[in-house]
C-alpha cells in the first residue's frame, strides 16, 4: 500500500471516511481488492482483464487501467466509495487564516529528512513548503531566460537561501531527452502534460544526482485554494460550470488525480519520490472550510487564506507574488513547440508537438481509463 498501511485505509473503507488523516495512499487490500484515495494523491493500474493484478507503473501490466480516486475495484467491477466532504465553513477570517497556517505547517514538518529537497520555483507555494524545510536544498528548473528562473532567485535572496539554490539551467537537447522521459512514463504526448512535467524532472533528475531521494512540491495549492483564474471568474468563465467561487474551486479539484499520476510516474522515472504536503488530509480539511472571500477577494486577489497564512513564514514580496505555471514560467512549452515545428510537424495540425513528442518517445504505453464507475 503506497502512503499509509493497510490497517487504515480498511478503517476508512468501514467508517466511510474520506480524509483518515494522511497524504493519499493507493494498492491492494488483503483480500485483493484495488483502493485509491479521494484525491488519487498515488496513482493505481490494473490488468484489463485481471483486476486483482494491480501495480503503481503500469509498464508492469500488458493492457493497464487506471483507477479512479476515491475507488475501490473488485472482481465484480468498480465501486466509488469516497467522495469529498463539504464541511460549513469558517465563522471568523482570522480563524481561518490560523487553521490553515497550522495546517500548512505542521503538514510540511511532516516530511522533513535529509533525504528531502524542494521543487522551488519563487511562488507561494514552493516557499510555504521551503520555509518548513529550512535545511533541505532548493532546485529551479527552466530556459536561462525563463520568469521561474529569475523568481526563484529573487524569492531565495529575500528568504534568505540564496546559497540553498540550485539552478538547472534547459537547453534544447534537454528538452527533447526529458520529453520522451515524461511520455514513457506516463503515457501521455500532449503539450500541456509534457511542458508541465519537463522541468519537474529536471529538478528531480538534478536532485536525485546530488543525492537526494525526496522531491516535496508545493502541487495542490492552486486548486484547493482558488488558485486558478477561471476560479476567480466563476460564474462568468465558460471553463467552469459552477456558479460560485467555492463550487468552482470543488470542480477543479475534480482534475487532481489526472495531474497527480502524471508527476507521481514522471518523478519516480527520474528516481526520486514525490512528497506533496499541501494536499496532505489536514491541509485539505481546512481548505474545505473557507469561505468565497478567502479564496479570492472582491479585488480578484487569488489564495487569499493560504497567502495570509503563508506572510509569516516568508517575505510578503513572496507571499503575494503573481507566478505564471510552470509551462510558461519555465518557458518549457514555448521550446517544445519551436521544437516541433523545427521538426516539421506543422502547428496547423492542432496537435504538433505530440506528434513530436511521439516521435521521441518511441514506444508510449497505452493506459486505458475504465468504462464507469458505479
Amino acid at each position: 500500500m503506497q502512503g499509509t498501511d493497510t490497517d487504515l485505509v480498511e478503517r476508512a473503507l468501514r467508517d466511510g471516511e474520506p480524509l483518515p488523516g494522511t497524504g493519499g495512499f493507493a494498492g491492494q487490500l488483503a483480500d485483493g481488492r484495488a483502493v485509491r484515495d479521494v484525491l488519487g494523491r498515488y496513482p493505481l493500474f490494473t490488468e484489463r482483464d485481471a483486476p486483482g493484478t494491480a501495480s503503481a507503473d503500469p509498464s508492469d501490466l500488458d493492457r493497464p487501467v487506471r483507477l479512479p480516486a476515491g475507488t475501490v475495484r473488485s472482481g465484480d467491477g468498480d465501486r466509488r466509495v469516497w467522495s469529498l466532504p463539504e464541511p460549513p465553513t469558517f465563522d471568523h477570517d482570522r480563524r481561518a487564516v490560523a487553521a490553515v497556517r497550522e495546517a500548512v505547517t505542521g503538514s510540511v514538518a511532516a516530511v522533513a529528512g535529509e533525504d528531502v529537497a524542494v521543487a522551488f520555483s519563487g511562488g507561494v507555494d514552493s516557499a510555504a513548503v521551503a520555509a518548513g524545510l529550512p535545511d533541505a536544498p532548493l532546485y529551479v528548473a527552466g530556459f536561462p531566460d525563463s520568469p521561474d528562473i529569475a523568481a526563484a532567485r529573487e524569492a531565495a535572496r529575500l528568504c534568505d537561501r540564496e546559497e540553498d539554490l540550485t539552478v538547472v539551467e534547459l537547453d534544447h537537447a534537454a528538452v527533447r531527452d526529458l520529453s520522451a522521459t515524461v511520455a514513457r512514463a506516463t503515457g501521455r504526448t500532449n503539450a500541456m502534460d509534457v511542458a508541465i512535467a519537463v522541468p519537474l524532472v529536471a529538478v528531480a533528475r538534478r536532485a536525485r544526482g546530488d543525492g537526494y531521494q525526496r522531491l516535496a512540491v508545493g502541487q495542490g495549492a492552486d486548486e484547493l485554494f482558488g488558485g486558478y483564474d477561471k476560479v476567480a471568474r466563476a460564474p462568468g468563465d465558460p471553463r467552469v460550470d459552477a456558479d460560485t467561487v467555492r463550487g468552482a474551486t470543488r470542480e477543479l479539484l475534480a482534475g487532481l488525480p489526472d495531474q497527480l499520476e502524471r508527476d507521481v510516474l514522471a518523478l519516480r522515472a527520474a528516481g526520486v519520490e514525490p512528497v506533496a504536503p499541501l494536499l496532505h488530509d489536514r491541509v485539505v480539511r481546512a481548505a474545505l472550510r473557507l469561505p468565497g472571500d478567502l479564496l479570492v477577494d472582491e479585488r480578484g486577489e487569488r489564495k487569499v487564506a493560504f497567502r495570509r497564512a503563508a506572510r509569516e513564514s516568508v517575505p510578503d514580496r513572496v507571499a503575494f507574488r503573481g507566478k505564471r505555471a510552470a509551462q510558461y514560467g519555465s518557458r518549457a512549452a514555448r521550446e517544445l513547440d519551436r521544437l516541433a515545428r523545427e521538426a516539421g510537424f506543422e502547428r496547423s495540425g492542432g496537435d504538433h508537438v505530440a506528434q513530436f513528442v511521439a516521435d521521441l518517445a518511441g514506444d508510449v504505453p497505452a493506459i486505458a481509463c475504465p468504462a464507469r464507475s458505479e
